[in-house]
């Protein structure tokens, strides 16, 4: 049986773990405020809220409900926009919380459709302890619209930070339920989700039948790839497994669990000492219900060709653990990939783990991506680099693209040529044209073969740009 707390009720169901948790809060249970939008993550109109224990710690994150596989709920809490009403009095119907209400205020809803998502996201940002305007902004990033232009909920963006001004640091949820905010209800969930997981013991994986055909982390990928196969399929669920979670540092290397989010991910601490420039980065990649839910292992085993996180972890010469029943083997994520979606591992691996070497200080990490959209949009070309310079002379450097081959691109050669060479602009010249030599772009609809040559060039000389300064990349920029 999959347990959890479904706003203010327990629920207990045995369906299949891999349908979602959409379905189960539209269907079985009537919960109709939840709009089924794209099914693809890509709209945030079915936006939820979760709340789960992390490092013992009661937290809420904005998820898609289209994407989560309903065993994924499994000890959770779940909110929809339901369970954020706060009840009414004996004279008055339920009563706005200051988020519904600024919406309201300032004209925010038309057709009403996107709304419920919007709310829901700006409710999950209340839960963060930042006040910035900004960071409320990057909440909805998620969040389409199509009648509204934007900024009439930017407006309302701007009301909620008036809000929320003299949110404490600390017991948030309880400064949130007192002012309105929440349902006085919330104050008990985290001692009913600890009550819950005393009672049930909870599961290393949810299975529906008896054999298991697949491995399902954050879905993001695959239900929307073959929803009702998964749905149909028996699936072992990972994505809660303590074991595959956690990022830590020892002795110079930095291993990450297989089940980390892109979230988890931006949030530890130990990353963001190595990663000067990450909290901006990480705005190109999806958007923030999706990165609550996308795994680091998932982006790799999915293999596109253009996926961010890969090309990301591509140039820190990242390499993985595989594990098929207790029997471990490590290689090289660039030794991951043999062709079009096609990877090194068997049927019964899964990763593991996930590790590199931490960035020394004289290391210029980068990462760049150009789409048609600045946010929440797929690549026409990526590409990172992470250059050790000592003075200007390349000590070492990864590089890696994608959307420029079958498979994200680790660029050998390219690097081989670079290594130990002093910087200046005929060296970049030469590089260049041993970069072009390794890829084979095709033109699809995110740009003709040739614009994709182009581009990469560009980002290559983007990532020295950022390391080295303008010299000499603007001899080669400016004739």
């Amino acid at each position: 049986m999959i347990s959890f707390i479904l706003n203010n009720q327990s629920v207990e169901t045995a369906l299949p773990p891999g349908s979602t948790v959409l379905d189960f809060v539209r269907y079985h249970k009537n919960l109709k405020g939840t709009k089924i939008g794209c099914r693809e993550g890509d709209c945030g109109a079915c936006n939820i809220l979760v709340g789960g224990f992390e490092n013992d710690k009661l937290v809420y994150r904005s998820m898609t409900s289209c994407l989560m596989p309903l065993g994924n709920a499994h000890v959770k809490h779940i909110v929809t926009v339901e369970g954020i009403n706060l009840s009414p009095t004996k004279t008055s119907l339920p009563q706005l919380s200051p988020v519904q209400k600024a919406m309201v205020d300032t004209n925010g809803t038309q057709c009403g459709f996107c709304t419920i998502g919007f709310i829901m996201s700006f409710t999950g940002f209340t839960f963060q302890q930042t006040k910035k305007y900004e960071d409320a902004i990057a909440a909805i990033d998620g969040n389409i619209c199509r009648c509204t232009g934007y900024k009439s909920i930017e407006r309302a963006a701007k009301l909620i930070i008036e809000k929320i001004k003299d949110k404490p640091a600390k017991d948030i949820i309880a400064w949130l339920t007192d002012n309105g905010f929440l349902p006085s209800y919330f104050k008990n969930i985290e001692q009913r989700l600890k009550d819950l997981k005393s009672k049930i013991a909870e599961p290393i994986s949810v299975l529906h039948e008896t054999s298991v055909e697949g491995v399902l982390g954050g879905g993001t990928d695959l239900i929307v790839q073959k929803p009702l196969a998964i749905k149909k399929s028996a699936n072992e669920l990972v994505f809660n497994r303590k074991d595959l979670k956690g990022v830590f540092e020892k002795e110079g290397v930095i291993y990450l669990g297989a089940s980390v989010t892109v979230t988890d991910f931006a949030e530890s601490p130990v990353i963001q000492q190595s990663f000067s420039e990450l909290k901006q980065q990480i705005k190109y990649i999806s958007s923030t219900a999706i990165r609550n839910m996308a795994t680091i292992a998932g982006n790799f085993v999915n293999a596109s060709p253009i996926g961010d996180m890969t090309v990301y972890f591509l140039a820190l010469d990242a390499s993985i653990v595989l594990n098929n029943n207790g029997k471990q083997r490590t290689i090289k994520l660039k030794d991951f990939y043999r062709g079009y979606k096609t990877i090194d591992k068997e049927k019964e691996e899964i990763i593991e783990t996930i590790l590199f070497s931490a960035q020394a200080k004289n290391t210029h990490f980068n990462f760049e991506k150009v789409s048609k959209r600045k946010y929440l949009d797929i690549a026409s070309v990526n590409s990172a680099a992470s250059i050790t310079l000592n003075r200007n002379v390349i000590s070492d450097i990864h590089l890696s693209a994608g959307g420029v081959a079958p498979f994200p691109k680790y660029l050998n050669a390219t690097c081989n040529f670079l290594k130990g060479k002093t910087i200046n602009d005929s060296t970049l010249r030469e590089a260049m044209e041993i970069l072009n030599s390794e890829i084979s772009p095709i033109s699809d609809a995110r740009g003709s073969a040739g614009y994709k040559r182009l581009l990469l060039r560009q980002l290559f000389l983007a990532h020295f740009l950022k390391a080295y300064g303008p010299e000499p990349v603007q001899k080669i920029l400016v004739p």
